[in-house]
Parts: C-alpha cells; structure tokens; sequence
C-alpha cells in the first residue's frame, strides 16, 4: 500500500473532498486508512468502568483509492518507487520528491 501511518494525505471524492489530514492508522489488508478529522462518525457508546457513555465522534476508515498523499510542498500526487543507495524509497510522480525520510 501507498500510504503509511504518519503521512499527509489529501481527500479527492466523496463528502470529506478536498480536507486534509494525517494517517492514523493504515489497514492494508483491507486497503483502508483512518484520516485524523476525517469521515466522522457518530457512535452510541454503553457506559463502563472505563469509559463513560454517550455520543461519542470517531473516524471511520476509507478506502485508500480516495486519498492522495501530500509532499513536503503540500502537492498532491501519485506515488511511485525508485531505488535509492540500494533501498527502495517512495517518491512523488509530480514533483520527484522522495516522501520516505
């Protein structure tokens, strides 16, 4: 998957087009992400020990085809692959821009 944990991503479609935010958390087996601040979602949460109950915000997953991930310029564009000193980096196709650090 294209997208890791910790990147800057850009929604192209659906209710949430054109926000920004980071990955939270990525599910590539599901090809889902979680964006902070993105498609939330509200959940009628049983109170516990833990928890207190309520309406509680959260962030759904979307699906990984609807996000574009965002270059240290805040461009947004595909990502491919280039070997650089012998390990394979990701890198943006619009710019050149290497994403990995």
């Amino acid at each position: 998957m294209f997208v890791k944990k910790g990147d800057k991503v850009k929604i192209i479609t659906g209710k949430d087009k054109n926000k920004e935010g980071v990955v939270l958390e990525a599910f590539p087996k599901k090809d889902k992400v979680i964006v902070e601040g993105v498609n939330v979602v509200k959940k009628h949460q049983k109170p516990s020990q833990a928890v207190a109950g309520g309406i509680i915000e959260t962030e759904a997953p979307i699906h990984v085809s609807n996000v574009m991930i965002l270059d240290a310029n805040g461009v947004a564009g595909r990502v491919g692959y280039q070997d650089v000193d012998g390990k394979k980096v990701r890198v943006s196709k619009k710019t050149g821009e290497v994403l990995d650090k």
